[in-house]
């Protein structure tokens, strides 16, 4: 296979992803594409599923999946859950429940920030919307992605004539400078309703055609071929129309937004898929859980703090035991047998910062994926998860590379949805995820080569996670 291939694919998966919904719809695709079943959580059963097929993924606010296979156990019971956890969200900027503007001319849309983004990256840049619409059809209420694709917004920065010290540094506030222009204001862009406490007789909010540009609820509209009158509510958000491409003089790069973390979010499934058409290592259940809200600290019902996972895996557990057809391992012990590797993306070693790593830690573009280590647990690994994953990424004629990583101890750590599944789970657990730079930029630089290999680390972990262990005796006799 082309090393080319999986970044090119790659490339066209998070084109097509401009929010968590897009990505966690475009995972399903991929999924069914290779024989997924999709389970449904208000099933209250899902044992007849697991008994009838092999392959499988669940949904959670159509923002979270979880998608697993049992072919593992067709040769031997149930005794680990091999997961790659990941996210399926980014910074970005989301329109705001009344966001209809007006100034000087111009139309405006009122924004609001979501996670860490370098915010100064977002001027000066061609933006669309996307995300999920609320309408009503047939007296019912329906939901659909949206993505308009062209440039109907952008963020101009102030001349330099008009603020000499932005060329030293760039400020701004949040609420009132950083506000897209959508327009210029003309006669036939009056609001549907003079006033923002218009309401209709049925209506307790106001109407949404005063709370927000008649242009953009023409546009999504006829996205979803309606009537602006059809939609109820939405959750747009703004991203960039400019396209994820390889770069570098050699491709070797890939530039693109959102690489933190569709970037872990396809790895993770297309090694799920591979594993699952190749061999699954003997009486393991792999499984990747792609959460939204890890850039605003998971705590959401569909974040990883919920009981998404967590339910989720006792389900398994339950539905292959009261199957009767085999004699299973105590929970607890099924949980303490498996692994956890959380995949997130690392920072590599920028040419013009290199000061801001540790010195014997400086992850490159290209070398393969970065394991992260925090002694104050801001990530999860430990000794034996590193051993273990030397171990795993070592089998067959390829070795996937990998690299270490520690923050200075003189600069903040970030996290991971690690520590926190970690702890929750009683699972070991190990952070790693491939090196890029400008992260939380609407622009960041990854390599090409690391989706390979972190595609095959992935593969991998699914197909010889209970190999591996095997050759490992590493618990203490007292």
């Amino acid at each position: 296979m082309s090393i080319r291939r999986p970044a090119m694919e790659f490339i066209n998966f998070i084109n097509n992803s401009p929010t968590p919904y897009h990505a966690v719809a475009n995972v399903a695709a991929m999924l069914k594409a290779h024989g997924f079943v999709q389970l449904k959580e208000s099933d209250p059963s899902w044992t007849r599923s697991l008994s009838s097929n092999s392959k499988f993924f669940v949904t959670r606010n159509d923002s979270s999946i979880i998608a697993f296979s049992t072919l593992g156990l067709l040769s031997s019971p149930l005794n680990s859950f091999a997961i790659v956890g990941a996210h399926t969200d980014s910074p970005c900027l989301r329109v705001k429940p009344v966001s209809s503007k007006t100034a000087n001319g111009f139309l405006q849309v009122a924004v609001e920030t979501y996670g860490g983004g370098l915010w100064h990256t977002w001027f000066d840049r061609d933006l669309s919307v996307a995300g999920r619409v609320l309408y009503k059809k047939d007296n019912f209420i329906k939901a659909g992605l949206v993505d308009l694709k062209d440039p109907i917004m952008r963020i101009p920065t102030l001349a330099i004539h008009l603020n000499r010290e932005a060329s030293n540094k760039f400020e701004f506030n949040k609420e009132t400078q950083l506000l897209p222009i959508a327009g210029l204001v003309s006669d036939n862009d009056a609001t549907k309703s003079d006033s923002l406490d218009a309401q209709s007789a049925e209506t307790v909010l106001p109407d949404i055609a005063s709370r927000h540009l008649p242009g953009l609820l023409d546009r999504v509209a006829r996205e979803l071929g309606i009537t602006s009158s059809d939609i109820v509510d939405f959750e747009l958000v703004l991203h960039d129309t400019q396209p994820a491409t390889l770069g570098g003089l050699q491709s070797e790069l890939i530039f693109s937004p959102r690489l933190d973390n569709l970037n872990s979010t396809f790895c993770a499934t297309e090694g799920l898929i591979q594993a699952c058409e190749a061999n699954i290592a003997p009486g393991i259940v792999p499984l990747i859980s792609l959460f939204d809200h890890e850039e605003i600290g998971s705590e959401s019902a569909q974040g990883a703090r919920s009981h998404f996972l967590k339910t989720t895996l006792k389900r398994i557990y339950c539905s292959i035991a009261d199957d009767g057809s085999q004699s299973l391992p105590d929970y607890d012990a099924v949980m303490a047998n498996s692994l956890l590797l959380s995949a997130d993306m690392a920072h590599g070693v920028h040419p013009n910062y290199a000061s801001k790593h540790e010195d014997a830690h400086k992850p490159a573009l290209n070398k393969g994926p970065v394991i992260k280590i925090n002694a104050n647990q801001r990530y999860a690994t430990n000794s034996v998860g590193i051993a273990l994953l030397q171990k795993i990424a070592g089998f067959e004629s390829r070795p996937v590379p990998l690299q270490l990583f520690v923050v200075r101890n003189d600069s903040p750590c970030g996290s991971t949805i690690g520590p926190a599944l970690s702890a929750d789970l009683g699972m070991p657990t190990l952070d790693l995820g491939n090196p890029q730079l400008s992260m939380h930029s609407i622009r960041e630089t990854g390599g090409r080569d690391d989706i390979d290999h972190a595609v095959n680390l992935y593969r991998k972990f699914f197909m010889y996670y209970g190999t591996a262990k095997t050759e490992m005796s590493i618990d203490i006799e007292y």
